[in-house]
């Protein structure tokens, strides 16, 4: 028996290949980032269970050893953080066989390239807004509490007053001086503004010189340059209050203020479906995100490791 034609190859169907539309949706997920790369970051994947304990320890002191006595014991009660895996976003797009045939191969690359972008906004939009808990914050979108005005970063955020001011070199040297404080490691440590701080940088004679620099053949996802030895992001994804007046949030942190758990990470399948002469294409990935020296439950006053700054839109 003849073999029949015409057949569906690798050739004919590569754009329907999975492995295809996942190495590209990997690259381009990968690619639009910027919180997710800057936190601790946890492989959860293939592994059962819907919530993660985190050990949260106090720090111990040491003692001073008298002679002829016995050793200072230490015996701290100590706390966990929980992260709960429940953010599972997808992308998805049904595609008719006739634009698949009729299609340009961008087409592809386009949805692809999305699917990326869509899900790595996603993962970084939970993240920035962990920054509403920042220095124990009430966790609203309001920054009721914690979050200090961009002017002189000494100020507190009033949420609804429009008390918010453009970023200075003050608030940001009062920031550091903040994590300094805390006992926060030098290293690993991010700042994240909105572009309209970006602009206030560009502006101003110091970042363009010896303060703020960068090397131009590393910069990427946002990463615009370094700051007293401190990266700095930009992203259009920043944060946003709800106060009467349009304001966006810059957070300076380290990398052990918040985690990120992947229990499925970004994945892509497709299914043909007969009955529509369709294919439908789906990109997913399970995760879940917690404040980890932020949260009151840890001591945010003595342990907070992130701090947000309020600024016009």
């Amino acid at each position: 028996m003849a073999y029949p034609t015409p057949q569906v190859t690798n050739t004919t169907a590569a754009t329907f290949i999975p492995e295809i539309w996942s190495d590209e949706i990997i690259a381009a997920y990968k690619k639009n980032l910027v919180m997710a790369n800057l936190v601790m970051k946890m492989n959860f994947k293939g592994k059962k269970g819907d919530t993660v304990h985190i050990p949260a320890p106090t720090r111990g002191s040491a003692s001073l050893k008298a002679s002829s006595t016995a050793v200072t014991l230490i015996a701290d009660t100590e706390s966990e953080v929980l992260v709960s895996i429940n953010r599972h976003f997808e992308y998805s797009r049904f595609i008719e066989d006739i634009t698949e045939a009729q299609a340009l191969a961008s087409l592809r690359q386009f949805y692809t390239s999305d699917a990326g972008y869509a899900l790595a906004r996603a993962v970084d939009t939970d993240l920035i807004q962990l920054g509403r808990s920042s220095n124990g914050g009430a966790g609203t979108n309001a920054y009721a509490t914690g979050a200090f005005v961009g002017g002189d970063g000494t100020t507190a955020y009033v949420a609804g007053s429009n008390n918010e001011s453009a970023l200075t070199d003050a608030a940001i040297r009062r920031t550091i001086q903040r994590l300094d404080d805390n006992d926060t490691p030098m290293d690993q440590r991010f700042f994240i503004i909105p572009p309209s701080s970006r602009n206030t940088l560009m502006g101003l004679a110091r970042y363009t010189e010896q303060a703020f620099v960068g090397d131009g053949n590393a910069i990427r996802n946002g990463e615009i340059g370094n700051l007293y030895g401190i990266p700095v992001f930009t992203t259009s994804n920043a944060d946003t209050t709800s106060g009467t007046a349009a304001a966006r949030v810059c957070l300076m942190g380290h990398r052990d203020s918040m985690v990120l758990v992947e229990q499925i990470g970004i994945r892509s399948q497709t299914q043909y479906k007969q009955d529509y002469l369709s294919t439908l294409f789906t990109s997913d990935t399970l995760y879940g995100v917690a404040a980890l020296r932020n949260a009151a439950s840890v001591g945010a006053a003595k342990s907070a490791s992130m701090f947000a700054l309020v600024v016009p839109a």
